[in-house]
């Protein structure tokens, strides 16, 4: 399997550092343009299936991409952010939610820990991996995804998944 990863474009959070996990906000003007660019530069590669997260920003981005590819977009709730909790539409300078960021094992107040959303990350990968061995596989995500979909194919170390922020429609490729 070739898999190809990309974050959604950017949105209004995006632009004004607010932590932006589970809440459901939409590309802005920006963060299309982002996306058309991305699926112009993916013109040629050939697509079998691509999965998007249920957030909007991300089927944004994916149904973008979609329409260039004429392939249908499947979402898998497992590649939906981290639910930041009590944290989501704060600044992202926040100290109590740093802490909380470099404590993988630490529930964010009234969300997800980060092992939790690697545990979901890691069994959607082992099931893509099974059931689309000779295909390429676009996933359509999130930065916190993106971090742990990295980490699965290459060790990173606790610093280097605390501080790495892939870019709005970023790009990454990976084999299996």
């Amino acid at each position: 399997m070739k898999l190809y990863v990309t974050r959604h474009g950017e949105t209004a959070y995006n632009v004004e550092n607010l932590i932006c996990g589970i809440s459901d906000i939409p590309l802005n003007k920006q963060g299309e343009k982002q996306a058309a660019k991305l699926a112009e530069k993916m013109k040629d590669i050939p697509i079998d299936v691509i999965f998007s997260s249920p957030l909007l920003r991300a089927k944004q981005t994916a149904m973008i991409i979609a329409e260039k590819k004429k392939i249908d977009i499947i979402e898998d709730q497992r590649l939906h952010e981290i639910d930041f909790g009590i944290f989501e539409g704060m600044p992202g300078k926040t100290a109590e939610f740093k802490k909380v960021k470099k404590n993988h094992a630490v529930r964010y107040p009234q969300g997800e820990k980060l092992f939790e959303v690697v545990q979901r990350v890691y069994n959607f990968l082992d099931e893509i991996s099974e059931n689309h061995k000779n295909q390429n596989v676009l996933v359509v995500c999130h930065g916190g995804i993106v971090r742990v979909i990295h980490s699965y194919f290459h060790d990173m170390t606790n610093e280097e998944l605390f501080t790495w922020l892939p870019e709005n429609c970023c790009f990454e490729v990976y084999e299996k």
